[in-house]
């Protein structure tokens, strides 16, 4: 999960092919988070040119996904507009 300027979002750190990705999008975004507590949610995709500070954003504050996105942690925000489009960004949102 990664917070930018009050939002929420969550990232695949795997790319577009994984399971979650595939079911959230199937399912038209309606899930289901656990932490602590299960939350009722909307997962909103953010569009490719949208990513880049997020992912930034996501790799400052979690270490374990920065073996899997090909860009570091510090790099400047082009570089991850150029992963942009392989890397999933979801906008955590109230369940409508």
């Amino acid at each position: 999960m990664a917070s930018v300027e009050g939002e929420r979002y969550l990232v695949s750190m795997l790319g577009t092919e994984v399971a979650w990705v595939r079911n959230v999008r199937a399912a038209a975004g309606r899930a289901v988070l656990h932490h602590g507590r299960a939350e009722q949610v909307r997962l909103e995709e953010v569009s490719p040119e949208r990513r880049a500070p997020v992912l930034k954003a996501y790799l400052q504050r979690a270490p374990g996904a920065r073996a899997h996105v090909p860009v570091d942690k510090d790099a400047p925000i082009e570089d991850f507009e150029a992963i942009a489009e392989q890397t999933p960004v979801f906008r955590v949102l109230p369940a409508a």
